[in-house]
């Protein structure tokens, strides 16, 4: 049977009731009146009848088992929305949806509350507003879980939430903050436009993202780094903005669709990405895109002994009044003040070319380094 209703009120004990009886629902631009909460349903004092009740009971936990569709488009609910368990038992209870799941564009008034919930049909939160607080840790959204312009007026909570598909939060507004800790996205993300209208910076400890090699976490470092940047907390700005050209570079690298090309042309996209060699040896792994500036000092540290170690050769430097002998004190010395192209005139490399080689190519290395240092710590402390 289909519980249908269209701008009308409706009861949470309607709903209930109809949810157990396995009844489709469709309600479209309905309020909601009273707690639409399903620890109700295990509630002896409750007078519902559970006799269709599907459930799955374990020795600690019962998982409520739903099996219909159930759409609510735009509509109000005035009461807690509750489909977990309770606050003080955070484990005792469970919903499982096993098809598709709409709030588009619904209004949630009071908290709304999916934890532990799993979703093996889509889940569809387009356009919605929860005034209140509003969590969905360590919800499985099996398919694709929307979230497109939603507004998340009271703090939210995604910790532990698995998103096996596409997790899209496009243009979503977080006012009072969100919290990602321990999140895994393992298909396609999309953070595009999401901002924080009141500098709360998002938690994203121990975040993990499986298709990082694809950079698709690229809009959601962005994000971060405009909370970071607007709260004042310039450093993890920088570290955000690293990640976020990090995700950039993997990009194009990979070019888009690189799952369904073909391995001849995977192979072609491959070779053309050389062009990225530069980016990738220099922005990256040396310059660290002017947030990594001890990576800067520890390649010209290796440079310079690098190079003391082959002017330490005997016959390798020349003093002015004559051969001088050769230590690798010496070297380093000579090294040292070539990488810095500062150059006393006391010692000078041999007539080989291979020592005049060595020493021309360190003292350009120093030029580029030495800049590449001041522009790090510029970049770092002149923020703001």
């Amino acid at each position: 049977m289909t519980f249908q209703r269209e701008k009308q009120d409706v009861s949470a004990n309607q709903l209930l009731q109809a949810l157990v009886d396995g009844d489709t629902i469709q309600l479209n631009q309905c309020t909601v009146t009273g707690v639409l909460d399903i620890n109700r349903l295990f509630d002896p004092t409750e007078k519902f009848q559970t006799e269709k009740l599907s459930l799955k009971q374990t020795e600690d936990c019962k998982t409520l088992v739903l099996s219909q569709s159930i759409v609510f488009d735009k509509c109000v609910f005035e009461e807690n929305v509750v489909f977990a368990c309770p606050w003080l038992e955070p484990e005792s209870s469970a919903v499982e949806f096993e098809a598709d799941v709409v709030f588009n564009s619904s209004i949630f008034k009071g908290q709304a509350r999916f934890r532990n919930t799993i979703f093996f049909g889509g889940a569809g939160f387009d356009g919605c507003r929860f005034e209140g607080v509003t969590t969905f840790k360590n919800v499985v959204f099996t398919k694709d879980a929307k979230f497109r312009t939603a507004t998340f007026a009271g703090y939210t909570l995604f910790g532990g939430a698995t998103f096996k598909d596409s997790a899209r939060f496009t243009n979503t507004h977080f006012v009072k903050g969100v919290n990602f800790s321990q999140a895994k996205f393992i298909g396609q993300i999309d953070f595009s436009g999401v901002y924080s209208s009141t500098r709360a910076v998002p938690i994203y400890d121990s975040i993990s993202f499986s298709r990082r090699r694809y950079g698709d976490d690229e809009s959601f470092w962005r994000f971060v780094k405009q909370s970071a940047q607007e709260a004042g907390y310039y450093q993890l700005a920088g570290e955000c903005f690293y990640n976020e050209r990090c995700a950039r570079l993997w990009q194009k690298l990979k070019g888009t669709a690189y799952d369904t090309l073909s391995p001849a042309k995977k192979l072609m996209r491959t070779i053309s990405s050389i062009r990225l060699l530069p980016e990738l040896i220099f922005g990256r792994l040396l310059f660290g895109y002017g947030e990594r500036p001890a990576r800067v000092l520890a390649a010209s540290a290796l440079i310079i002994l690098f190079c003391a170690f082959i002017f330490s050769q005997p016959a390798a430097l020349i003093h002015r009044d004559g051969v001088t002998e050769t230590s690798f004190l010496q070297g380093l010395y000579f090294s040292t003040i070539t990488f810095t192209t500062l150059g006393y005139g006391d010692l000078y490399p041999a007539k080989d070319n291979f020592y005049r080689t060595v020493a021309m190519l360190e003292a350009v290395a120093g030029g580029c380094l030495m800049a590449l240092f001041v522009v790090c710590l510029a970049k770092r402390f002149s923020r703001g």
